[in-house]
């Protein structure tokens, strides 16, 4: 049985290769490609699983200067009509094959593999599935992403998944999934992570179909699904996942492996982000010493720097300090002292110093990091160099110094705008950049930022996010202050659905949300419907979240005026809201930052 196995590739690889198949029949083909990073913390540098022997691949890469070059294939003029020859759609291939081996650049070898479709199509015997003709489209797909023709290659793949028949044995199930994890990753590079995650999802059940749900090429593609949830957000669904990754490789792993390792990396990752900290540090720490048992010195040293981040966040900052000039000193030994290795380093420390009141310190490790990011060494890709600036900028933003933050906000984006697959990140870019327009005064270029920011996350699949549902009250505030009220109250209303189902109703989020809604409100002359929500919003605070917070007697004067313009007094017993929110709903930490606007009581 071929193994059905999940190829990744770490985000700091070269530029998408074509994987063309030495043996045409039975081995479809799936490009190598980029996946962005879900957060600056995540795991290092990715390994590809090994593929099994039964699916090991050639891949020649026509935009490799130094690979031997083939001489090119001759022009060959085929008739169209001759297309019905069997021997025709191999030879076709084999000539795309040679042609991209040449170095002639994929456009020739695109129109070979594309007549050897049509020639697979034409010989196909009737009512019988041909996989020939589902690997030449994985073919075709592979060639379109190496022209940067995403958009084109959807609806190739689209067309390659409906040919096998998964019924009719193993061959069937190989080429369907690598056909749909092909198809996940070209939405990936889209931005579309809600369709390349139903994908990979699709492809993951027929592995689990084909090979049993305790294979270890199972647990491969259960990781690739994981890390995908990750990028979403979708932290509950990447935790069962990488659980059950862990539990296969207990099995067919020998203890403390790199498989292991990887995996408690990831599960550290989707710990931090649900506020586990505790539970993340003991997954890195067993990473570290699965890494120290097979000499990976540079991975431990990536780890400890995930270590320290978790002892800033749980104020131990001494032992952070201790985890970061560890992976500092090796960093700078094996990689040397420019390197975004060690301007990463810089940036931990620059934020843990500012966190500990040491500003001069903090400082000088920001313009230590910028200086490397400022004359990066060959081989630096512009996200690395993207994410250190983005980080900087929030150190920045501590500093109080808005427009610096900006500038270095505005440099990641310039770098990032016109890469594949890096929509979700361009979109946080531009939130962020709305939050620093915000800050300063520049409302319109605010609202401009948060609406491109917006589109952006609408088109990418986390328009149900937290993250989405905070941006849409920062767009809220930004059109308040342009005195676009009508539209603030429509974004206020829609980041209130989303962030009572995904935070809850006593998030800080939510319930800024909620009396930023009711100001509106107020602003608009809707006074019941600005008092219905107040009022249910101190029955929260008295009920579940005690009355303790200083946002608790605004709301409560607030509401006083309303009622006395109202000519009533307050309703205690009102539960007009209770049907629109889900008190068992998940919550998702945010951070974000805004100023007021006080006339009404907005607030972020």
């Amino acid at each position: 049985m071929p193994g059905l196995v999940s190829v990744k590739t770490p985000p700091d690889a070269p530029p998408l290769r074509i994987a063309v198949p030495e043996e045409p029949p039975h081995t479809p083909i799936r490009p190598e490609t980029v996946r962005s990073e879900a957060k600056s913390s995540s795991p290092a540098t990715r390994r590809p699983p090994s593929p099994s022997p039964s699916t090991s691949r050639a891949k020649p890469s026509p935009d490799r200067g130094s690979a031997k070059k083939k001489s090119p294939p001759e022009k060959t003029l085929i008739n169209e009509s001759s297309l019905d020859n069997p021997d025709l759609g191999p030879f076709l291939l084999k000539l795309a094959r040679d042609t991209i081996a040449s170095g002639e650049g994929p456009s020739k070898a695109l129109d070979y593999a594309l007549r050897a479709s049509k020639s697979f199509e034409k010989c196909a015997a009737e009512g019988e599935p041909s996989l020939d003709l589902a690997m030449s489209l994985h073919v075709v797909a592979a060639i379109y992403c190496s022209l940067g023709k995403f958009e084109e290659a959807v609806p190739v793949l689209e067309r390659a998944i409906r040919v096998p028949e998964v019924q009719r044995g193993a061959d069937h199930a190989l080429a369907a999934f690598s056909g749909y994890m092909q198809l996940g990753d070209t939405h990936s590079m889209l931005g579309q992570l809600d369709r390349s995650i139903d994908c990979y999802k699709e492809g993951l059940k027929i592995q689990m179909e084909a090979l049993g749900d305790n294979d270890p090429r199972v647990a491969e593609t259960c990781r690739y699904l994981a890390e995908a949830h990750v990028q979403a957000m979708q932290f509950d669904e990447a935790d069962n996942l990488c659980k059950k990754t862990l539990e296969i490789h207990r099995v067919h792993s020998p203890p403390a492996s790199l498989e292991e390792a990887a995996d408690r990396r990831l599960m550290a990752l989707i710990c931090e982000a649900k506020g586990d900290y505790e539970s993340a540090l003991e997954h890195l720490v067993l990473a570290s010493m699965a890494m120290i048992a097979n000499g990976q010195e540079t991975e431990v040293a990536s780890i400890d720097v995930s270590i320290g981040n978790i002892y800033s966040s749980l104020t131990r900052f001494d032992e952070a300090v201790f985890s970061y000039q560890k992976a500092l000193t090796v960093f700078k030994s094996s990689k040397g002292d420019n390197h975004p290795s060690v301007a990463s380093v810089f940036v931990r420390l620059a934020d843990l110093y500012y966190k500990t009141g040491k500003i001069r310190e903090s400082r000088s490790y920001c313009e230590n990091a910028l200086r490397i990011y400022g004359k990066p060494v060959p081989g630096t890709t512009p996200e690395e160099i993207a994410s250190g600036l983005t980080e900087i900028s929030a150190i920045y933003e501590l500093f109080n110094e808005p427009e610096e933050a900006l500038k270095l906000l505005q440099k990641a984006m310039k770098l990032l705008e016109d890469k594949p697959g890096q929509q979700s990140t361009v979109a946080g870019i531009e939130a962020r950049t709305g939050v620093m327009f915000y800050m300063v005064g520049r409302y319109e270029e605010s609202r401009g930022s948060f609406e491109t920011a917006v589109a952006k996350l609408r088109g990418s699949g986390e328009r149900k996010s937290a993250f989405f549902g905070v941006v849409l009250n920062q767009m809220g505030l930004a059109c308040v202050q342009l005195f676009k009220i009508d539209e603030a109250a429509e974004l206020f209303e829609e980041a209130r659905e989303i962030l009572e189902q995904e935070c809850g109703p006593c998030h800080q989020d939510t319930l800024g949300v909620y009396s930023n809604l009711a100001a509106t409100y107020d602003a608009m002359g809707r006074i019941e419907d600005a008092i219905e929500i107040l009022e249910y919003v101190l029955k929260l605070r008295e009920e579940k979240l005690g009355t303790a917070n200083p946002d608790f007697d605004d709301e409560k004067k607030r509401l006083a005026e309303l009622l006395k313009e109202a000519g009533r007094s307050r309703n205690k017993k009102a539960k007009s809201l209770e049907n629109l929110i889900d008190p068992n709903s998940k919550r998702t930490k945010k951070e974000t930052t805004s100023k007021k606007w006080s006339a009404f009581g907005f607030r972020s």
